[in-house]
């Protein structure tokens, strides 16, 4: 493993203090055994050590605004790493409770002096971190935290709030060839755990959480790293070619499906990139694969990573605060224009306004928990035109979001919240009602980029009568200007 992936490490009484003890890999925000540098640098502490190392993953029955679909998600998707996991002789323990506590409380009940865990970027996952650290040191037990998120680790590429894409671009890049290197095979421990457990028992998992019965699981995404590598290679070979000219279109399935993967890590972001740049490099001169791969990888990479830059040094990301300063002074000048339709979050919801295209993006989100990327860009942007201020659009934008979507409760949704309401990593446009010098969307715009009708029909047929995939058949991502918004 790279160094730079290791974000932080903390040892007691130094590392000779800590050789002795199991190594316990906290999986949180990697939910995969394949791929995974956070697992693969405790399998290498254990093996180094001689001493047993087990997975672990703490339950907690209320998480945001998750509701039944994104436990039932990310759960089945946790079982097949459990299988995977079993079939190499690593334990998976799945603990119920406030995770910083029970994480450090199998720790000492088996006798662990080392704990592993994932880098995250927002704020509760953070101060599970610091919770878990603290007592961690109290309890002389070491705490390592590995970035396994980012193809260039976070806090390798910057160290400031990233203005734009374009300011974060060219310092990533000059990193890539350092950090898409291949990632080490999994591989069975060399000191057995003393017990081998069975694997989650998802009904009573299920059936303990406090999440929103009424949103349902869509049934169109199977879960799991392996349905994520599948999904990767059909991206690959049937609609990578495509992706460049056709991805803003919701009505051509062109996108990549990957973003709930990515969003709950049953993929590694560098192994999609690894993977894509192997097809590039193989296709044949001439073809449109490289566009593909290239408009593919900025949006996966350098829009990504720019999120969680956003995420991690802007503690109010998901505040006005965060906005730039012109954005803020611009909706400050408007925030008293009339607007021509004013909506509650619940008539918003329930997708009961004025405008069909608006509505069916609603119906596809809350039907599907995606909605295409060109669709994200607009169905925020009119919740800014149509809710009484700027704080109350971010906040039904978000809470909306995260509520519905698969791939919510991520830096990706928190910073296309701000691009879409505060112009956060974009620049002044024409000023105009309502959003001032904030970039606008119009049904008009969309009706000169797409068959809006043909849109918005497919999503009236599959709200009749669900099909097995969602209309878009993409992954919310969006144009070169800003990657997946939402």
């Amino acid at each position: 493993m790279h160094p730079a992936r290791l974000s932080f490490s903390s040892a007691p009484g130094g590392p000779a203090a800590i050789q002795n003890g199991a190594v316990i890999y906290w999986m949180h925000r990697e939910c995969r055994a394949h791929d995974n540098w956070g697992l693969l640098h405790a399998l290498r502490l254990a093996d180094e050590r001689k001493v047993p190392v087990a997975v672990v993953f703490s339950l907690v029955p209320r998480f945001i605004e998750a509701g039944y679909r994104h436990f039932h998600f990310m759960l089945h998707g946790l079982q097949g790493t459990a299988r995977i996991l079993q079939d190499y002789s690593i334990p998976f323990y799945l603990l119920r409770g406030y995770p910083p506590q029970e994480v450090l409380r199998f720790a000492a009940q088996r006798g662990a002096t080392q704990i592993v865990t994932d880098f995250d970027t927002l704020r509760i996952k953070r101060q599970w971190l610091r919770e878990l650290t603290e007592a961690a040191r109290q309890q002389g037990t070491g705490v390592d935290v590995v970035d396994s998120r980012n193809v260039v680790p976070c806090l390798r590429v910057s160290n400031k709030r990233e203005y734009a894409a374009r300011t974060i671009r060219p310092k990533i890049h000059r990193l890539l060839n350092e950090f898409l290197d291949p990632i080490p095979p999994l591989k069975t421990p060399d000191v057995p755990w003393p017990d081998n457990p069975p694997l989650p028992d998802l009904t009573a998992a299920l059936a303990s959480l406090q999440a929103d019965s009424a949103v349902t699981p869509t049934g169109w995404l199977p879960a799991g790293e392996e349905a994520a590598r599948a999904e990767l290679a059909a991206f690959i070979t049937g609609r990578l070619h495509r992706y460049a000219a056709e991805r803003n279109n919701p009505n051509q399935p062109v996108l990549s499906h990957l973003s709930p993967y990515l969003h709950f890590g049953m993929l590694s972001a560098q192994r999609a990139a690894l993977e894509v740049l192997e097809a590039q490099g193989a296709s044949d001169a001439g073809t449109p694969f490289g566009e593909g791969a290239e408009s593919f990888l900025e949006e996966m990479i350098v829009r990504r990573e720019l999120s969680d830059n956003f995420c991690w040094f802007e503690p109010q990301y998901d505040s006005v605060e965060a906005f730039p300063d012109w954005a803020q002074k611009t909706l400050d000048r408007h925030r008293n224009d009339t607007r021509e339709y004013l909506y509650t979050e619940e008539e918003l919801e329930a997708a009961k306004t004025h405008d069909p295209l608006w509505n069916a993006a609603q119906q596809e989100m809350t039907l599907t928990g995606k909605m295409h990327g060109y669709m994200r860009m607009y169905w925020a942007k009119k919740i800014l035109e149509w809710t009484p201020s700027p704080e109350e659009a971010l906040r039904i934008v978000i809470r909306q979001n995260d509520r519905w979507s698969l791939d919510g409760r991520d830096a990706n949704g928190y910073t296309g919240a701000a691009w879409s309401i505060g112009g956060v990593h974009d620049r002044p446009w024409k000023e105009r009602q309502v959003f001032g010098t904030i970039r606008f969307m119009s049904y008009n715009g969309a009706r000169s980029k797409f068959d809006v009708a043909g849109y918005i029909a497919a999503v009236a047929a599959q709200a009749v009568k669900p099909v097995p995939a969602p209309v878009s058949r993409g992954n919310g991502a969006a144009p070169v200007e800003q990657a997946k918004l939402l």
